[in-house]
């Protein structure tokens, strides 16, 4: 019996007293969820239903908790139903109920986890969006680990993910990289206000490359050409290195797109965004600009979005692009910001409220908070940040992702490379991952040994550590839904922390390969299913960190 399962049995007996006492109760089986017991002494499950609702029914929780716990033991998979205090009500599983929940898993599978509590919800979930104008850096990727597991956790939860990465690529900051990477190619010092770095000098050299006769091309072609060449280069480095880091976008959406006029020379996306707020009575004119009244929704100023010399404001462009994210069907857009962007926030609530949404029903804005890394070095190529892929060749993609999502996106991070890189229990990647090969290992010896999965008999799980074990791989499907709910992947990653430990405590106490001699039984092949029913629960959670399932280490 999973929990979801007794809560529904919970429902149903509440749902029964109410219309006996002829009662108006209005609950679902999502409201009178389990939890599990700190002591296991006091049994597999505990609820508090009897506390939240006796009230509404004119009752006392102690009364009521006695009418709920009479039903609860007359269920067959309910060895003891009892009360402790003022009316929490401690639940025991026989063992062959607990068990079942192995065969839950095996039968699910990777599915195993999922829920539907997001279906039919549309999410936009755009994250590192770095300018095109360099390599990432340390805090991108931090933002990159945690945006593609939120956006794993969401999908899991049921909603319709895309995941978006906007390319800043108009304005000054691309002009700047392009007479940088232009002064290269032509053997020229770096501009006064250009981009630093060896990797601009390499740049140049590719691109010298690429435009052959760029020597004879006028200026304005010279800063064109370079500027897209080296772009396009920059890009698709940017692109690798996520790649790299196992962190994937459904969408890279152009900044340039905004700007560019429609077919047959209709307006830009801006331009109809500006005229789509001025319809709704937001837009005014003073000083000679354009101006939102963005004041009344909770900015700290309006806003500019036409200059008097005509040229539309990034504020502009960030409207356009949250109106187009309306247009494309996203019923909730999440802006994964870095950590110097608090004060965007209140930007980006009054942009939704302009444009004629509520912000606390279609916008969040979740905020990842600054990390740095004892022992790493500055890039030899940059010379002023920490490149991601640097970080990769040092420490890994998958410690590297776990570390970073196992601590609240707004919790400032100070972590040790070398414990990173460590292999030892005290290094939590390694913990985890060391815990599935377990059970990898104990798969290809119980087949060397000839140990199959059948007969499976659940009853036969009654070790103290294989009750805690069941009970930890139970708990994953709410975790899940709670990760999903409160748009925190760390829960996961604890999660597994907790469930390594416990499998690891269970295989040292419970053998599952007979000893020599030994004649294989029932619980031998159950305890198999056990281990097979951990490693499925272990890969689906680091499956929706990004992180591996090594079948050795």
């Amino acid at each position: 019996m999973t929990p979801e399962q007794l809560a529904v049995e919970i429902h149903r007996i509440i749902t029964n007293i109410a219309e006996a006492a002829d009662a108006e109760l209005s609950l679902t089986p999502e409201a009178l969820q389990p939890e599990r017991p700190r002591n296991r002494e006091h049994g597999d499950w505990a609820s508090n239903a009897a506390m939240k609702f006796a009230k509404p029914l004119g009752t006392n929780p102690r009364q009521l908790a006695e009418q709920i716990t009479a039903e609860l033991v007359k269920l067959p998979e309910v060895a003891a139903a009892e009360i402790a205090g003022p009316g929490f009500i401690n639940v025991t599983l026989n063992a062959a109920a607990a068990g079942q929940i192995v065969q839950t898993i095996l039968s699910e599978r990777a599915n195993y986890g999922t829920n539907q509590q997001l279906a039919g919800r549309s999410i936009n979930l755009e994250f590192v969006s770095a300018n095109p104008t360099g390599p990432l850096h340390l805090g991108h990727t931090r933002w990159a680990a945690l945006g593609d597991s939120l956006a794993r956790l969401l999908k899991a939860a049921g909603a319709n993910v895309t995941s978006e990465y906007y390319i800043n690529d108009a304005g000054s900051q691309m002009q700047k990289f392009g007479r940088s990477v232009l002064a290269a190619a032509l053997g020229q010092p770096v501009p006064e206000d250009g981009y630093p770095g060896e990797y601009i000098q390499v740049l140049g050299a590719k691109v010298r490359e690429l435009i052959p006769n760029l020597a004879e091309l006028d200026p304005a072609e010279q800063l064109h050409e370079v500027t897209e060449r080296a772009y396009e280069l920059q890009l698709e480095e940017i692109k690798q290195s996520l790649t790299n880091f196992n962190v994937h976008f459904d969408v890279w959406f152009s900044e340039r797109s905004l700007h560019a006029a429609g077919e047959g020379g209709s307006a830009s996306k801006i331009a109809e965004a500006v005229e789509q707020l001025d319809r709704l009575g937001h837009v005014f004119e003073a000083d000679g600009a354009v101006w939102v009244r963005t004041s009344s929704f909770g900015d700290d100023k309006d806003r500019v979005v036409t200059r008097g010399n005509g040229v539309f404001t990034y504020f502009a462009a960030d409207v356009a692009y949250y109106i187009n994210k309306s247009q494309r069907g996203f019923d909730e857009k999440v802006y994964l910001l870095g950590a110097d962007h608090h004060g965007y926030i209140g930007r980006l609530r009054a942009i939704a409220s302009v444009s004629g949404e509520n912000p606390d029903e279609t916008l969040s804005t979740p905020i990842g908070q600054l990390v740095n890394l004892n022992g790493a070095r500055l890039s030899k190529r940059a010379g002023n940040i920490i490149e991601l892929d640097d970080l990769l060749q040092w420490l890994g993609s998958d410690a590297l992702r776990f570390w970073l999502a196992r601590y609240p996106a707004d919790s400032p991070l100070s972590l040790d490379g070398e414990k990173l890189r460590s292999r030892t229990n005290d290094n939590p990647v390694f913990y985890v991952q060391y815990a599935h090969a377990r059970t990898c290992s104990v798969d290809r010896n119980a087949e060397a040994a000839g140990l199959g999965r059948e007969p499976f008999d659940p009853q036969l799980l009654t070790h103290a550590s294989e009750t805690e074990l069941l009970g930890k791989l139970q708990e994953y499907p709410a975790i899940v839904a709670g990760a999903a709910k409160l748009r925190e992947p760390h829960r996961i990653a604890r999660y597994l922390e907790e469930l390594a430990g416990t499998y690891h405590r269970w295989y040292d106490q419970c053998r599952v390969l007979p000893q020599s001699g030994e004649p294989l039984t029932a619980l031998h092949s159950t305890r198999l299913s056990l281990n097979d029913a951990t490693q499925q629960v272990i890969r689906n959670g680091l499956a929706l960190l990004g992180v591996s399932s090594p079948e050795r280490m």
